[in-house]
């Protein structure tokens, strides 16, 4: 979901990794220990919790959050929170970052400071003012002046315990008087309009000017609109060390994308299209972003992202693996490494591939989580009590089961993942010929060594679980990912092939040739051409579940009992609720059912993050728990439901109310909607992409390696006209034909260079109309204070 902003889309991301904290304060008893979480906050709201590490001043988290931001916002914030014996929480510190200072700290380690909450420190929001000058003669003839301030409204207060009662106050202060006067309580708002108008008298000083009092240019100056962010009286100032509250370990990657229309892009998209097609492929845009970038996966993520969307992923890895494997000289390294197609295939699995692992692996590993069963098979790590051969048995069960439900999987490999492992087969089977086991072990370094086994060791960084699992639930799944991985690796001495003695003598139960038959009848099925479509597998996908609040259409509007906590369940078939997980479901709309899902406007319900599910008789509120969550469940629901017949192409932003639709106020209630419906989603549910979107990413890498990219050119000079030796800052590069790879390198810079010179046209443009104190640009917003200064220096540096 991208924020409109003046002619183009901006679409804002985050990739959080929390780490740990440090050196909390003890707990204020016997025990000192605490039991705390992290909140990751956009602005206040809550948009990811952490687990709860128990009885430590030092927790460990290790927990990935990625998401994207569906709307404006001011600072990104991480609260640490301590739940007491009787379960309640209380705040212990937190970390906040201004939006504007995220590029310091961008993928980088870095220890924050803890700062302490109070009420200055939580101050957000912004108010809209009315300032009029006006003169006035009194009865005795005497001209004054009255200063006229009338207060409009105000935006995103912060919400304290679930309240915010809101009322303003307004002070005019002097030298010598101090006048305060006051609005009326707006009761359970966080978006009060007041509306109230307040006269202050005043004295114009005999130096008065315009120009002298407000730097506005033709503007009426008795009378000006201007907005305000909201600050705190102090600026949350304590006499407190620095440092007393511990600290946190965060590494953050903030991206925002400026994406402009779709034929702005067009040059440097069809000439990264075309890289399949390039001989040599080396020579193609696409592999010289991956050569020019710092890491492979900055350049694949938005690489396969892009061919993906336009059918062109499978011919360009093709094209690569086929030259990677040309350049392998042993066979027992195939696609080992760090390579442009290794991360390019890791990253079309993970899209592609997502809903595969959770249908294949995700009962299993829930049902291992919740048995917690001891399974430590290392002598030395036994605790008392432990029967190692029970442990060993425990063990061999699970690997069992994990193994069978891979190896029977394959009819449910994604069609896009099969064709992929073909063209690895085939080229790897072509290039070693006398290796017989080659055609398996191309594809198995990925299917069980880069997919299976990676989403068992860690299942929450594929969603097969909300966190990390606790210690002794780690170590099985551990376990079960190296004898998974040796088992799907097909090597020749797979005892040989662990370094503890104590796999050795587990993987004994594993020697039989059965698993090896399995293997191979598994990998000879998901890299065969001409497989059965997976799309014939009647099984039943869970694609969403979790807790929301519903309110269904045409009841009471007054009263709690409307809104009632359920747990939602979204598969490809049906969209239910009931009391708790695991209940029976007390609602079903079959997929068929759903006409539309879009958002619901706040002034329905005076409720925020709530979006509607749209049925032929009636349409159900629901209400989810952050603006995040609420975009994900629109867009699932909006993917699966893409493709039926009746969709709706309008609807009503707000609910049917009191007789009458609050946005056109039509009276009936099936009246024809009032709003285009959002328009269509790719109706393939593991694909949401954006082509202009991706093209830009790649262009801000190509932007952000330009010199590397020139140097590239220098090493294709060098070897077009000299054959000695190589100069060392050349030999990174792969240029396997120079010339081909300079023409193509002289069109990525030529179209890179056309988008930079329409990104400053924008700013440019941009800064011209911007007014500061507008409703984009309230004044205080460090971020465009940072933009003019930036825009400023640019402008000197050019003169």
């Amino acid at each position: 979901m991208a924020v409109e902003e003046e002619g183009l889309r901006v679409f804002q991301s985050v990739k959080i990794k929390i780490g740990e904290a440090k050196n909390l304060p003890s707990y204020p008893g016997p025990n000192k220990m605490r039991d705390c979480y992290c909140t990751v906050n956009l602005d206040q709201e809550e948009v990811f919790r952490t687990k709860i590490v128990e009885k430590s001043l030092c927790p460990f988290y290790g927990e990935d959050f990625y998401c994207e931001i569906p709307r404006r916002f001011r600072q990104l914030a991480f609260y640490i929170f301590d739940r007491d014996v009787f379960r309640r929480a209380s705040i212990i510190g937190k970390v906040a970052i201004q939006k504007e200072d995220l590029p310091k700290y961008h993928n980088r380690d870095t220890w924050f400071q803890l700062q302490h909450v109070d009420a200055d420190s939580e101050v957000q929001g912004k108010v809209h003012l009315e300032l009029r000058l006006n003169e006035v003669i009194t009865d005795t003839g005497i001209v004054c002046h009255k200063l006229a301030t009338r207060i409009l409204e105000c935006q995103g207060l912060p919400i304290v315990n679930g309240q915010c009662d809101p009322y303003a106050t307004v002070t005019l202060a002097g030298p010598y008087r101090s006048e305060a006067k006051k609005t009326k309580v707006k009761k359970k708002t966080n978006n009060p309009q007041f509306d109230e108008v307040f006269y202050f008298e005043v004295t114009r000083p005999s130096s008065y000017s315009r120009k002298s009092h407000f730097d506005f240019e033709e503007e009426d100056v008795d009378k000006l609109e201007i907005r305000y962010f909201l600050q705190p009286r102090d600026n949350g100032s304590k006499n407190l060390k620095p440092g007393d509250l511990g600290s946190l370990r965060l590494n953050v990657v903030y991206t925002e994308d400026h994406v402009f229309s779709s034929d702005s892009y067009s040059p440097l998209r069809d000439l990264l299209l075309k890289s399949a097609d390039v001989e040599p492929v080396s020579a193609s845009a696409a592999h010289v972003l991956g050569e020019v970038c710092r890491e492979k996966q900055e350049a694949a993520i938005p690489l396969v992202r892009l061919f993906l969307h336009y059918g062109r992923v499978v011919p360009f890895i093709s094209a690569i693996a086929s030259a990677e494997v040309q350049r392998t000289q042993d066979p027992n390294t195939i696609f080992r490494g760090n390579s442009l197609t290794s991360k390019c295939i890791d990253e079309t699995m993970k899209l592609a591939g997502m809903q595969y692992l959770h249908v294949t692996l995700k009962p299993t590993i829930e049902e291992i989580c919740q048995s917690h069963k001891p399974c430590e098979i290392d002598p030395v790590k036994l605790k008392d009590g432990e029967s190692l051969e029970s442990n060993m048995e425990t063990l061999r069960q699970y690997v069992d089961r994990v193994f069978n439900v891979i190896t029977k999987s394959g009819v449910s490999c994604p069609t896009v993942m099969c064709d992929i492992f073909f063209s690895l087969r085939e080229a790897a089977a072509k290039r070693f010929q006398d290796d017989l086991d080659v055609r398996y072990t191309a594809v198995s370094s990925f299917i069980f060594l880069r997919f299976f086994a990676p989403a068992i060791l860690s299942p929450n960084l594929f969603q097969l679980t909300p966190h990390h699992t606790d210690p002794q639930t780690s170590r099985t799944l551990t376990l079960i990912s190296k004898t998974i991985q040796t088992l799907g690796s097909l090597s020749k001495s797979k005892s040989a092939s662990f370094k503890e003695s104590y796999m050795a003598t587990f993987y004994e139960f594993f020697n039989e040739q059965k698993y090896a038959d399995a293997v191979k009848n598994f990998l000879d099925l998901i890299s065969s051409s001409g497989r059965r479509d997976p799309k014939s597998v009647e099984q039943p996908l869970l694609l969403k579940e979790g807790f929301m609040i519903k309110r269904a259409q045409g009841r009471k509007r007054f009263g709690m009992k409307n809104f009632k906590k359920r747990w939602f369940r979204l598969t490809n078939h049906e969209f239910t609720y009931q009391r708790n997980k695991g209940d029976p479901p007390l609602c079903s709309i079959p997929i068929e059912n759903i006409l539309a899902v879009e958002p619901l406007e706040e002034e329905s319900f005076k409720m925020k993050n709530m979006f509607q599910v749209i049925q032929p008789e009636r349409a159900l509120y629901i209400q989810a728990n952050n603006c995040v969550e609420a975009k994900a469940w629109i867009d699932v629901l909006t993917k699966v439901s893409q493709c039926n017949q009746k969709r709706l192409t309008v609807y009503h932003p707000s609910a049917y109310l009191n007789g009458h639709w609050l946005c056109c106020r039509a009276s009936s209630d099936t009246a024809t909607g009032c709003s285009p419906c959002t328009s269509g989603l790719p109706a393939n549910i593991q694909l949401d992409i954006d082509g202009d979107r991706e093209t830009e990413r790649i262009y801000s890498l190509f932007n952000s390696y330009m010199s590397k990219l020139e140097k590239m050119q220098e090493a294709c000079g060098s070897r077009s006209v000299y054959d000695g030796p190589e100069q060392e800052e050349y030999s990174t590069f792969i240029i396997d034909d120079p010339q081909e790879t300079y023409k193509t390198l002289r069109q990525v810079i030529a179209g890179v260079g056309a988008l930079e010179q329409e990104h400053a046209q924008y700013k440019r443009d941009k800064f011209k109309r911007t007014k500061y104190g507008s409703q984009e640009h309230p004044i205080g917003d460090k971020s465009f204070q940072s933009y003019i200064r930036q825009q400023s220096e640019v402008s000197t540096h050019s003169m």
